[in-house]
C-alpha cells in the first residue's frame, strides 16, 4: 500500500506525459484523501506536478476532465479544480480542503461532508461541477458527451454528418412572445437550431439564469452561449467567463443569443463582486480569439449587449430578430429614470414642475428611446448585420459558421 501510494503517483505523471506529448484529451477517475500523511516526504514534494501539468495543459489548450467518484480532501481537491471540466457522483462525491473533523477542529463549526463540499454544493453554489452525475455508469456517459464536444483535432475520429432538429423550426414563431418584457425558454430555442436537437450543458444548475452549452449546427461544433432570463447575476457571468475560456481552449466558435436587460443592481449583488465578475466576462468577450456570431432574439440593453458580444465587441456576424430591441435600457426604465433627474434637477433649482409638464417630457423621452431600439432602426445604422426570419436562425447560422471556418480557427492563447 505504502510504496503504490509512490507508483501511483509516476503513473499519473507517466499518463500525463503520453497525453500531453501527443495531444490527447485525458479523463481522469478521481477519489483521493490527499497526501498520505506517514509517508508525506516521498508523495508531497513529487506529487505536486500532477497539478503543474494540469495547468499548463490547460495553457496549451489540451483538455483535462476529472470524474469525481468519492471523497477528495486536501490535495485531493485541486486535481477537479484544475481540470477544464468536471462531473460529480451525486451523494458520492464529495470535494474540499478540510473534511468535517478537520472544520470542527480547525473552526468549532459542526457540518456533514455533503452539506460542507456535496455534488449538489459544487453544482449549484460554487460552480466547481460542470455536470452532475446519477451513478458511475453515468458519469462515464457524461465524459463520453464531453469527449464529444471537443473539436476534431483533438480527438483521431471525424463528427458525424449534421441531422436536422427532432422539433419543427415553424414551433419558433410560437415560443417567442411580441412582448419582449416577458422572458421566454431559450432551450426550447435551441432545440430547434442545432443538430439533432443535442445539447451538451456545461454548468445546468450554476448560474441558471445564463445557457452555456456545446452543440454542433449544420455540422459545425460551437459553443452557445444564452440568456434564460434577462437578467446577469454575478455567477452567470462568472459561468460565461469559464466557458468562453473553453471555447478557446478548444478552438470552437461561440454563439451568443441576446435576450438581457442588463447585469443584476441591488445591494445583495453588488457585495457579491456583480462590478468585478461582469468586468471579467467582459475582458473574455474582449480577449477571445474565436469567431463570434451573435443574435439579438429579444432585448439586449446597457452592458449585457457587451457581455453577450453586442456591436462594439466585434462579432464576426450580427443579426436581430424581428422584436429584438438595443439600446442602453428599456423605454420603460429610461424615461423612469431620466423622468427623476429632471424632478431632483427641478428641485434642487427651487423650480416646480406641472405634473403636465413631467407626463410630456417623459412621454417624449420613452417614444424616442422605444422608435430608436428597434431592430428595424438600429439595422438601417448597420448596428447589425440584418433582420432575420426567426425561421432560418439555424441556416444563417450554418452559413457563417462555414464562413468563419474557412481559414481554421484558433483561441487565444492561454485565454
Amino acid at each position: 500500500m505504502i510504496a503504490g501510494i509512490g507508483t501511483i503517483c509516476q503513473e499519473a505523471e507517466r499518463v500525463t506525459q503520453i497525453a500531453t506529448e501527443k495531444n490527447l484529451p485525458i479523463v481522469a477517475l478521481v477519489q483521493s484523501a490527499g497526501v498520505f500523511l506517514p509517508q508525506q516526504f516521498n508523495v508531497f514534494h513529487a506529487g505536486g506536478q500532477i497539478f503543474r501539468d494540469l495547468a499548463t495543459r490547460s495553457q496549451k489548450g489540451q483538455h483535462s476532465c476529472a470524474i469525481v467518484f468519492g471523497s477528495s480532501t486536501a490535495g485531493g481537491a485541486y486535481h477537479p479544480a484544475l481540470s477544464d471540466y468536471t462531473i460529480f457522483v451525486e451523494k458520492q462525491a464529495q470535494v474540499f480542503l478540510a473534511g468535517p473533523p478537520l472544520v470542527k477542529m480547525a473552526t468549532g463549526e459542526t457540518v456533514d461532508a455533503e452539506a460542507l463540499g456535496g455534488a449538489r454544493i459544487h453544482a449549484s453554489v460554487t460552480g466547481l461541477a460542470d455536470q452532475i452525475a446519477t451513478d458511475e455508469f453515468d458519469a462515464l456517459r457524461k465524459a463520453r458527451e464531453w469527449i464529444s464536444s471537443l473539436p476534431p483535432t483533438s480527438i483521431p475520429w471525424a463528427l458525424s454528418a449534421p441531422l436536422e432538429p427532432r422539433y419543427p423550426t415553424e414551433d419558433l414563431l410560437a415560443l417567442v412572445n411580441p412582448d419582449i418584457r416577458k422572458a421566454f425558454d431559450m432551450t426550447e430555442v435551441l432545440l430547434r437550431i442545432v443538430d439533432d436537437s443535442r445539447l451538451s450543458i456545461s454548468k445546468p444548475t450554476y448560474g441558471i439564469n445564463m445557457i452555456t452549452a456545446w452543440a454542433t449546427i449544420q455540422g459545425h461544433l460551437v459553443g452557445i452561449i444564452a440568456n434564460q432570463v434577462p437578467v446577469i447575476n454575478p455567477d452567470e457571468a462568472l459561468k460565461g467567463t469559464q466557458f468562453i475560456r473553453l471555447c478557446n481552449q478548444q478552438n470552437t466558435p461561440i454563439i451568443f443569443l441576446h435576450n438581457v436587460t442588463g447585469f443584476m443592481v441591488g445591494t445583495k449583488a453588488e457585495h457579491a463582486a456583480i462590478i468585478k465578475r461582469g468586468a471579467q466576462l467582459i475582458s473574455a468577450v474582449s480577449c477571445s480569439q474565436v469567431p463570434h456570431i451573435s443574435i439579438i432574439l429579444g432585448p439586449s440593453y446597457g452592458a449585457g449587449n457587451y457581455a453577450m458580444c453586442g456591436r462594439s465587441y466585434a462579432p464576426r456576424f450580427l443579426f436581430s430578430w424581428p422584436i429584438g430591441r438595443c439600446s442602453v435600457m428599456g423605454p420603460e426604465q429610461l424615461a423612469g429614470v431620466m423622468q427623476t433627474v429632471q424632478a431632483n434637477g427641478a428641485k434642487a433649482r427651487g423650480v416646480e414642475q406641472s405634473i403636465v409638464e413631467v407626463e410630456k417630457s417623459t412621454q417624449k423621452i420613452h417614444d424616442e428611446v422605444s422608435r430608436d431600439s428597434e431592430s428595424y432602426r438600429t439595422s438601417a445604422v448597420l448596428v447589425d448585420d440584418g433582420i432575420i426570419d426567426p425561421r432560418d436562425t439555424r441556416d444563417v447560422l450554418g452559413m457563417c459558421l462555414d464562413v468563419v471556418s474557412g481559414a481554421g480557427i484558433r483561441g487565444a492563447a492561454g485565454h
